[in-house]
């Protein structure tokens, strides 16, 4: 490794051209689907765990909402110093912290082990949250900013597609392998880091382009008393007070793949067999989070016309979701034909070929769809505005703040789905304690809708005033809308 640096100090022609661009990109993709993948693990082995360790469900399920929440309030902080110094070292080493997290995981043989390994896996996630984000939003240019998030905010779904359905799978019978083989993954992921490119705070920025052509620099960095500043403009109050609703909703739906395991233990199969079918719903239902490129189109589009466009889109997207979501949890699953004696590839091509062949399973995808259709509107289209109306060297410590809101309420959405499935559980039973519980968790979609409501009326006063500052620090007109 360190005589792969020492190569790298040398710099090739090729360096920094469009095609190393393209592959750093690709690099903090592949890494954002990583750290989502990490997370998803705990829910999608949550019951296995609790067996194997002898513990609660409920106390696994706290563990969840531990790394969670570590991993938001450590964003913040990781933010903060990836906007004042190279990002690509706090990348690497956070990427090493979170992937050795994992693997000290399977070392667990109590709680407290397994959330002191957790509480270090968080650590680690968050600098990928923040400072990921801010690299990537300089990457892109304001005018595909939605496109380009919706890729970024596709990939930590698919990162949950594939932490949900391969840990529930290969973890059915021992959990400890998903949880080590995704942390050697990490380690591999962390040594590409060494191969990219730094990018440049402000490279697409419009109004910054003819400072930078001429070989000038933007050297602006964050200082404490931009903290203020970051909280005065209106809009990032907006886009940060609404997680604290969102993800109350959000943080509940990681006990999806939990609410079917519960529906295919009711048929009468065993626990291995409800985790792994269970695990493999989960993940296919999240198909539907692949429309969050139209929709993030759709927000650079109606973004050009009006710089209310992405928070309308957004309010749009999350309250036309709920009735989709209700629907799909309540939806009966009967009928299911799973082999119990082939193996696990039967299993999951048996649960495969259910949503095509039971009716049942094909209406809950096709819920599953909508639903994310219109949530999917949500995060490429905040990922944008938290870019277009923050400057380059704020924009790691805005997304920490958001991201802060967003962990702390969807730590409080997981946690607290749980409990509210074990005070129905006396009167109702699995699952539909926990459909019920999840169903009373979509009322806080309600007043998110309201913030991006306020905040389309806040942004673009928000979003020409960086860019006339951006205009008179590079010299060049303000770039119209």
């Amino acid at each position: 490794m360190i005589r792969l640096y020492r190569m790298l100090r040398t710099t090739p022609k090729w360096w920094g051209d469009r095609t190393h661009i393209i592959y750093t990109i690709t690099v903090f993709v592949l890494l954002a689907s990583l750290d989502n993948a990490a997370i998803a693990l705990y829910p999608a082995l949550t019951k296995v765990m609790a067996a194997d360790l002898d513990l609660a469900e409920g106390s696994v399920g706290l563990v969840t909402a531990l790394v969670i929440l570590v991993t938001a309030v450590t964003a913040v902080v990781w933010g903060y110093f990836g906007d004042r110094r190279s990002r690509k070292p706090l990348l690497f080493w956070a990427t090493v912290v979170w992937s050795i997290g994992l693997m000290l995981v399977t070392r667990s043989r109590s709680l407290a082990e397994l959330a002191w390994w957790s509480v270090l896996v968080g650590v680690g996630l968050g600098a990928v949250a923040s400072v990921g984000f801010s690299v990537v939003a300089d990457f892109i240019g304001p005018r595909r900013r939605g496109l380009a998030m919706s890729f970024w905010g596709l990939s930590q779904g698919t990162g949950g597609f594939f932490g949900v359905l391969v840990g529930g799978v290969l973890g059915a019978d021992n959990w400890r392998s998903p949880f080590f083989g995704l942390g050697v993954i990490g380690l591999g992921v962390a040594v590409l880091y060494l191969t990219t490119v730094d990018a440049t705070r402000g490279r697409s920025e419009p109004e910054l382009a003819e400072i930078l052509a001429k070989g000038g620099e933007y050297d602006y960095k964050i200082e404490k008393s931009d903290l203020a500043l970051l909280l005065r403009t209106r809009t990032n109050r907006w886009l940060i007070l609404q997680g604290l609703s969102a993800q109350l909703a959000y943080g509940s739906l990681i006990w999806v793949p939990l609410l079917y395991q519960g529906k295919v233990q009711a048929l009468g199969y065993d626990l291995a067999t409800a985790t792994a079918v269970g695990s493999v719903f989960g993940a296919v239902f999240q198909i539907g989070g692949v429309t969050s490129i139209l929709t993030g189109h759709l927000g650079d589009r109606f973004q050009r016309r009006s710089t209310r466009a992405r928070a309308i889109i957004s309010m749009v997207g999350i309250l036309g979701a709920i009735p989709f979501f209700v629907a799909f949890f309540f939806i009966p699953l009967t009928g299911l034909d799973i082999p119990t004696d082939q193996g696990s590839m039967a299993i999951v091509l048996a649960t495969l070929s259910s949503v095509v062949t039971n009716p049942f399973a094909a209406t809950a995808f096709v819920l599953s769809v909508l639903a994310l259709a219109f949530t999917s509107a949500d995060s490429a289209n905040w990922f944008a505005l938290i870019s277009d109306v923050n400057l380059p060297e704020h924009r790691g410590t805005a997304f920490g703040l958001g991201n802060l809101s967003n962990g702390v309420s969807r730590t409080l959405g997981n946690g607290l789905t749980v409990v509210a499935a074990g005070l129905l559980t006396a009167r109702f039973g699995s699952p539909w304690n926990y459909a019920i519980g999840l169903t009373a968790f979509q009322v806080f979609f309600l007043p998110t809708g309201l913030c991006y409501w306020m905040a389309s009326k806040t942004c673009p006063a928000d979003i020409a005033r960086g860019r006339s500052l951006l205009a008179a620090r590079g010299g060049s007109p303000a770039s119209p809308d």
